[in-house]
């Protein structure tokens, strides 16, 4: 090989050597944000605060999930009319308003926690893994805030009217709760005219009047 082409080579790998290692450690442009969309009544900061919502780490651990799951199918099971509270997403929706409320955050946490504790004193397992019978033996116990308890079951109480009004609120918001009320919102209505009763009372009628 003579020298001019010697030299040529050891150039072109030497800048091989000194360019591809910068254009790997180049880093890649961002992925672009999407648009946020603004449903009617709503502003910008309302619609960011929900994308961060919903992009943020979720509340509960996944044994946390579970009881919560357990719970709502309790209080909403699934019936001849519609299906039951966590088929409707009820779970998840409290699981966001746990990120969106932050002061429900201990109650509950520390509801759980008591859940379990309570079910393995009692029944020698946490919440999730006791018998279905056991599961609604506690429940009973707890479900009503008008009754009266013994001191050990007035955090259960308080703990489980909080997970009611999520799960009934999550269900009765949910396109499944809104068909099970029946609930259609405001539709065209066909206009019959003044009912014949009402009418005859004034004496009127919708008779054409004779020429």
């Amino acid at each position: 090989m003579k020298r001019r082409d010697t030299l040529k080579a050891l150039s072109i790998t030497s800048l091989g050597l000194a360019v591809n290692p910068v254009e790997a450690a180049v880093p890649a442009p961002p992925e672009p944000k999407p648009a946020i969309k603004l449903l009617p009544g709503r502003q910008k900061f309302e619609a960011e605060r929900d994308r961060m919502l919903l992009t943020s780490e979720k509340f509960f651990t996944p044994a946390e999930l579970q009881t919560v799951t357990l719970l709502s199918d309790i209080i909403i099971p699934a019936d001849a009319r519609s299906g039951s509270a966590s088929q409707a997403g009820v779970p998840a929706f409290i699981d966001f308003m746990m990120r969106d409320q932050p002061r429900n955050q201990t109650p509950m946490r520390g509801g759980l926690r008591w859940l379990d504790r309570k079910c393995v004193s009692r029944y020698g397992n946490p919440f999730a893994k006791c018998s279905r019978e056991q599961q609604i033996d506690l429940v009973e116990q707890i479900a009503y805030p008008g009754k009266q308890v013994p001191s050990d079951l007035t955090q259960g109480v308080a703990f489980f009217t909080m997970m009611r009004n999520f799960v009934l609120g999550g269900f009765y918001t949910s396109k499944m709760g809104i068909d099970d009320l029946g609930y259609v919102g405001n539709t065209p209505n066909k206009w019959d005219g003044v009912p014949e009763d009402v009418l005859k009372q004034y004496g009127l009628s919708y008779d054409e009047p004779k020429k």
